[in-house]
């Protein structure tokens, strides 16, 4: 199947850092490496309102700062599946060190627990899905 034949899936994911520039991680036993919370855009939804609705139902994040969006791309999963991939980041002022969230939304993840941590994302390594394709979005880039 080609792109043009394709189904493109529109995808919100949510880069969340503190005040000190960690930024928000889990590990979830579907995928090797990082992830940051993330998911389908559902219809009638902006991928704004998704980012909203996924951090909560993955993480139980309920408040954090403004979001803005970083980028937007197409991507190809291994599986052939197209995706359109929306990149937002906001700044979490109260959250726990390290927790464990329970998914309950009653979909495909109900019941997955994800392990969710700060990590700098400086040395923090290759993320599972490419989901670190645009963390160097976040800090300011000397001139």
């Amino acid at each position: 199947m080609n792109r043009a034949e394709s189904t493109f899936v529109q995808k919100a994911c949510a880069y969340l850092t503190r005040p000190t520039g960690e930024l928000l991680v889990f590990e979830s036993p579907e995928h090797d490496g990082l992830q940051i919370p993330k998911g389908t855009v559902e219809s009638g939804e902006t991928p704004r309102e998704a980012v909203f609705r996924e951090v909560a139902e993955e993480s139980g994040l309920g408040a954090f700062g403004e979001v803005r969006q970083l980028a937007s791309d197409v991507w190809l999963r291994r599986d052939s599946r197209w995706y359109v991939r929306h990149f937002f980041h906001s700044v979490v002022h109260d959250a726990p060190d390290s927790w464990t969230h329970t998914i309950t939304d009653g979909g495909g993840e109900d019941g997955l627990e994800f392990e969710f941590s700060w990590v700098d994302p400086a040395t923090a390594g290759a993320f599972a899905l490419d989901l670190d394709e645009y963390v160097d979005l976040l800090y300011p880039h000397p001139a």
